[in-house]
């Protein structure tokens, strides 16, 4: 369960993360289920690509993933950001190629 945590912490902060987004920036809205769904994906890979490097600037022990206070916040920091700037993108795209 421990293992299965920070996805989860991943996958939630990402689809806030990408409605907050979808929220902010109508026109680039993917719908409350395409927000989610991206912003989950993007979650993921988000806390992946920044959960290293925000884990030291909150305190957390490097490379940990473990269940204190400052993984948890990289992991919900690196997932909400990740979330949302995927559906910035996926909304660019669509956008772009709605023309």
């Amino acid at each position: 369960m421990e293992q299965l945590l920070p996805l989860l912490v991943s996958l939630g902060s990402g689809a806030a993360g990408g409605n907050v987004a979808g929220s902010a920036l109508k026109n680039l809205s993917l719908g409350t289920a395409g927000n989610s769904i991206a912003g989950a994906l993007g979650g993921a890979v988000g806390n992946a690509v920044l959960g290293p490097t925000l884990g030291p600037l909150l305190g957390a022990a490097a490379g940990a993933g473990g269940l204190d206070m400052g993984s948890i916040l990289s992991q919900v920091a690196g997932g909400g950001m990740g979330g949302g700037a995927l559906m910035i993108v996926l909304g660019l795209l669509k956008k772009m190629f709605a023309r």
